[in-house]
């Protein structure tokens, strides 16, 4: 089978959106966000959809090209660094943030908003570049 070109380029759509979202919530201040409940709140969910849809690409790509079952989330985005489909060092960056897409839904209570602020200023770009990947597939 191939790649469904139209769900594909959804995902990276909703990636893009997400992101865009993100930049501009992380021109506020480290202090401004901290204190800010409603801007933590849209940073998670934004968070969320991007990883999320990432993720979606990441297993979508996996089952039609690959014929693969990534073990678990972080280890979708392995596969596809393995197989050559992205550069292993964005491979290994978008696994960490699935892993942190599992503190934000299941550890919600903890959540390290510092962290939160951190990923949106250094790690966009990474979704970004999915995104870009995944819609010239």
């Amino acid at each position: 089978m191939s790649l469904d070109r139209e769900r594909v380029t959804a995902f990276a759509a909703d990636m893009e959106r997400s992101v865009a979202r993100l930049e501009v919530l992380v021109q506020l201040s480290r202090d401004e966000f901290l204190g800010s409940e409603d801007s933590q709140d849209i940073a998670r969910s934004r968070l969320l959809v991007a990883i999320e849809a990432a993720l979606a690409a990441c297993y979508h790509i996996c089952a039609q090209q690959l014929h693969q079952a990534p073990p678990d989330y972080a280890g979708c985005f392995d596969l596809l660094g393995q197989a050559g489909i992205i550069p292993a060092d964005l491979a290994s960056r978008l696994a960490s943030m699935a892993r942190f897409r599992n503190r934000l839904v299941h550890l919600y209570w903890r959540t390290d908003w510092g962290q939160v602020y951190d990923i949106m200023r250094d790690s966009l770009g990474d979704v970004r570049e999915f995104a870009r990947i995944v819609a010239a597939m």
